[in-house]
């Protein structure tokens, strides 16, 4: 079956996504910057943000682990927007020619909750053309566990052959061949056009 719908991730898809964007303005020293993020705001830590804990209670709990970057710590939430950039070259223009056929638009992301709700409505020519967005904060699953995809697939009233998935995570994309569904790795805007246009969806 050709898929007739695509799903799209968010971070390094859609928009970069970089916690030293943030960080590195904070901490003048590289070797600094280096074992702060090794250390203490580590992606396991930030994980737990995806899989739905609340940032106050995280936060509070690794501040206290590490009361010497308590600032720093703090800082990640009301300034989580600052370590995404601008849309990925390209991505913008994808979108809306799929959006411009007809073409069902819809994404999985590895988010939290509260972040994700402070972020989109900053990007509403982007968000604005799907018709749906399982975030996993929200859902307390994340990518590539295969919950999230056949959770996605029930809301999104999809069947696995009727979409088309997008990750720059090879991880991702095998939990969502696991799910039946056809999967891209992405690499950048160019080469999905490529891969979109062989699929008769552009």
């Amino acid at each position: 079956m050709i898929p007739h719908a695509v799903i799209f991730d968010v971070g390094n898809v859609l928009f970069p996504w970089n916690p030293r964007s943030l960080y590195g303005r904070l901490i003048d020293d590289d070797r600094a910057l280096d074992a702060f993020m090794a250390d203490v705001l580590t992606m396991e830590w930030h994980t737990e943000l995806d899989r739905g804990r609340p940032f106050a209670e995280a936060s509070a709990e690794l501040a206290a682990a590490y009361p010497e970057h308590a600032d720093l710590i703090a800082a990640w939430g009301p300034r989580f927007n600052e370590t995404l950039g601008p849309p990925i070259a390209g991505m913008a223009e994808i979108l809306a020619d799929l959006d411009s056929r007809g073409v069902p638009l819809f994404a999985i992301t590895n988010f939290s909750g509260e972040f994700f709700r402070a972020f989109a409505p900053l990007h509403p020519g982007i968000f604005g053309r799907f018709r749906d967005i399982v975030v996993s904060g929200d859902e307390k699953l994340l990518k590539p566990d295969r919950a999230i995809y056949d959770l996605a697939l029930r809301r999104f009233g999809l069947e696995g052959p009727d979409a088309v998935f997008i990750d720059d995570s090879i991880k991702n994309v095998a939990g969502a061949q696991d799910a039946g569904i056809h999967a891209l790795l992405f690499t950048d805007a160019a080469k999905l056009r490529v891969d979109l246009e062989g699929l008769g969806l552009l």
